[in-house]
């Protein structure tokens, strides 16, 4: 009995925590070239893809995001990496500009959210289950360290922005999560 209690408490703990964040300095990011604070709780959270390859290890997916980084900061022009948080077929979450920082991803709502990207295509296909796991696991997380609002809006990047992001199969499964409204 109590092993059985031990296991299920260790499960809960698992399920309801939050995921593992790969930070910036473990996946090798640069140094952002300015920061501006995000108030928190934010009141939103938009869901992207960043468009071409995926991946599912943490030597691949760290690879992308610097991929990732180095196009918004050189061919963008931004300051950083858009996204909050991006999310890989891995189910590890790398953290962009993390929980106190404005965001480059969703124009308007920068100020009043928190983006976070799935590494990938997914227009054709949905991402894998700990892909989706980990990033409802984040949300969690952020309302539950009060990033987030309890009462949030999830939205994908085609409900706030003339976009196809985050992809017809992906906007398919988060239409389905709690809190979203187009």
């Amino acid at each position: 009995m109590i092993r059985w209690l031990v296991l299920l408490s260790l499960s809960c703990i698992v399920i309801h925590g939050c995921p593992t964040i790969i930070s910036r300095a473990q996946w090798g990011g640069r140094s952002p070239t300015c920061r501006n604070n995000l108030n928190t709780p934010v009141p939103n959270v938009i869901i992207h893809h960043t468009e071409g390859a995926f991946c599912n290890s943490r030597a691949t997916c760290s690879a992308q995001v610097r991929n990732i980084q180095s196009y918004h900061m050189q061919s963008r022009g931004w300051c950083d990496i858009g996204y909050n948080f991006l999310v890989g077929e891995d189910g590890l979450v790398y953290e962009g500009r993390g929980w106190k920082t404005l965001g480059a991803h969703a124009k308007s709502y920068n100020p009043i959210s928190s983006g976070i990207s799935f590494i990938g295509s997914f227009t054709n296909r949905a991402p894998n289950s700990a892909a989706l796991n980990a990033a409802r696991s984040l949300i969690a997380c952020g309302v539950s360290k009060n990033f987030i609002r309890g009462s949030y809006t999830l939205k994908g990047h085609r409900n706030v922005m003339s976009t196809s992001c985050p992809g017809d199969s992906l906007y398919r499964v988060i239409q389905r999560w709690p809190h979203f409204k187009p």
